[in-house]
Order: C-alpha cells, then sequence, then structure tokens
C-alpha cells in the first residue's frame, strides 16, 4: 500500500532544490558585484571630495598671490643720469672775496687798482684792522675835509668801486673808525687810509652793471626803460663814450678821479655805462 504524502514530510527536507539554489547564488554574485561598483564609485567621490577640498581656501589660511611689482623693472629706461657740472660763471653771478689788504699800504686805492686788474666791479661788504693819517669828507669840517693823525681801529667799512669811469659818487670808501681814546668818527674816504699791519676786506665781485635814471620818465612812445645797448650788438668798451675825470677834482684836494667826494665837479645829467666785454665761451 503506497504511503500517504504526508507520511513522508521527513523525506522532502532531505530534498534540494536544485533551481532555487541557483537562483540564490546568481542573486547572491550579482550583489556581491554591486557592492564592489558603489565601493570604487564611493572612493572615487572621496577623492574628488578631498582634492576640491584641498582646492578650496581653508578658513584662516594666508592665500599667496603672484602679482607683477608695479613700476618700470631694473635696467629700463628709469637710469640714474649723470650730474651736470656748469664750469663758467654767469656774467651776472656775484663772486665773494677775502682781501688782505699789506701793511703800508693805502686801502682805497689798492682796492680800486684790483678792480682795474680784473676788470670787474668790487662791492665792498665789510673790514677789519688798523689805519693811520685818514682824511675824511664831514659837513660840519671846516672846508669840508678833515684829516685825523694817529691810529684807528675800522668799525666800519663799506663801498663800490668800477674799472672805468664812473659818475662822481657811485665809487669810493666810506669808514668809520675808534680812535685810542674811544672817540668814533666816520666818513667819505677822500685821501690815503693806509693800512696798520693786515687789513682784512670781505667784497664781492661783478662783471655787469646797468646804469638806471630814477625816478623814471615814461617815453612818448609808451616803452618802458631805456636800453642801454641793442641785444644784437656787441658792447660798448669801458670808458668809450664817457667824459673825462682826470680834471674833476676840487679845488685843493688833487685827488684821484675815484676818490672825488660828492658834490666835487658836476658832470651833467647824461647816462654812463659800465658794461664788462663778456669773455668769448
Amino acid at each position: 500500500m503506497a504511503n500517504p504524502w504526508w507520511t513522508n514530510q521527513s523525506g522532502l527536507a532531505g530534498m534540494v532544490d536544485h533551481s532555487v539554489s541557483s537562483g540564490h547564488h546568481q542573486n547572491h554574485h550579482h550583489q556581491s558585484l554591486l557592492t564592489k561598483g558603489d565601493l570604487g564609485i564611493a572612493m572615487n567621490q572621496s577623492q574628488d571630495n578631498d582634492q576640491d577640498e584641498e582646492d578650496d581656501p581653508r578658513e584662516g589660511a594666508v592665500e599667496v598671490v603672484n602679482r607683477r611689482p608695479r613700476g618700470r623693472p631694473p635696467g629700463s629706461k628709469n637710469k640714474p643720469k649723470a650730474p651736470i657740472f656748469v664750469t663758467r660763471d654767469s656774467p651776472n653771478a656775484l663772486r665773494s672775496h677775502v682781501l688782505e689788504i699789506s701793511d703800508g699800504s693805502d686801502v682805497a686805492d689798492t682796492i680800486a687798482h684790483f678792480s682795474r686788474r680784473r676788470q670787474r666791479g668790487v662791492c665792498v661788504l665789510s673790514g677789519t684792522g688798523s689805519v693811520a693819517n685818514v682824511t675824511l669828507r664831514q659837513a660840519a669840517a671846516p672846508g669840508g675835509v678833515v684829516s685825523l693823525q694817529g691810529r684807528f681801529e675800522i668799525l666800519s667799512l663799506t663801498g663800490a668801486f668800477l674799472p672805468g669811469p664812473s659818475p662822481p659818487g657811485s665809487t669810493g670808501l666810506t669808514v668809520y673808525l675808534a680812535g685810542v681814546q674811544g672817540q668814533v668818527v666816520g666818513g667819505s674816504v677822500v685821501g690815503p687810509l693806509l693800512a696798520i699791519g693786515s687789513v682784512m676786506v670781505i667784497a664781492a665781485t661783478f662783471s655787469n652793471a646797468t646804469y638806471e635814471r630814477l625816478p623814471m620818465e615814461e617815453e612818448e612812445d609808451g616803452g618802458g626803460s631805456r636800453q642801454i645797448h641793442g641785444g644784437g650788438d656787441s658792447p660798448p668798451r669801458i670808458g668809450s663814450n664817457l667824459p673825462d675825470l682826470s680834471g674833476m677834482a676840487g679845488p685843493g684836494y688833487n685827488m684821484p678821479p675815484h676818490l672825488i667826494p660828492n658834490g666835487a665837479g658836476q658832470l651833467g645829467h647824461e647816462p654812463y655805462t659800465w658794461v664788462h666785454a663778456r669773455p668769448p665761451y
């Protein structure tokens, strides 16, 4: 007699369904392949994220940017220029001088000779030293002239000298002296002024001078002051158009022309010019 189906349940447990087993194996293999693929994608995404984080500046980090320096690079056109040395003086420039006048020399005559020798005007600024046998012009003195004998100290010495003939009063010396007993005398030097020891004189020289008559008179054509010489013509020679001053000294003085006192021998109101010939360049 055949056994009913329920009596053989134990035999069913030992049986293996090969179809189910094969399907389960394929499914497990497919899941393992998916897991490996997902892992590779996840790793690639993680590497990309790490690279992006490295590229992005972090908070608080210092970012170094290479910028082009401003200005021209070294060695370009901005090179230091060579200094310019002026080897010639301007004709209108002043030169400073310290003049030492030796013992026994006439101070005024020595400075006048220096002006003629150098062909430059001399402006005396100050002087120090001792002098003797002074002849001064004073309005209060009888005859307007006073002669002093003895030793005197120079307190102040000023004046001007021109190398050529000049109008009265434009050249000469004015001196203030202190005597041995403390008396102070002064006036325009109209005679010898002998140096005792060395007399030091501070002076400035110039090469050009222009005569101006003041107050200026307006010309009819409305122009400015009259020009002494034109720009295209050569300057006149020193003393070319000036009158002779050799006989202009006052009576009884017999002084050189450059020591003529003011008011002695009045000249006409003609314009005087003193122009130093410019040296060739």
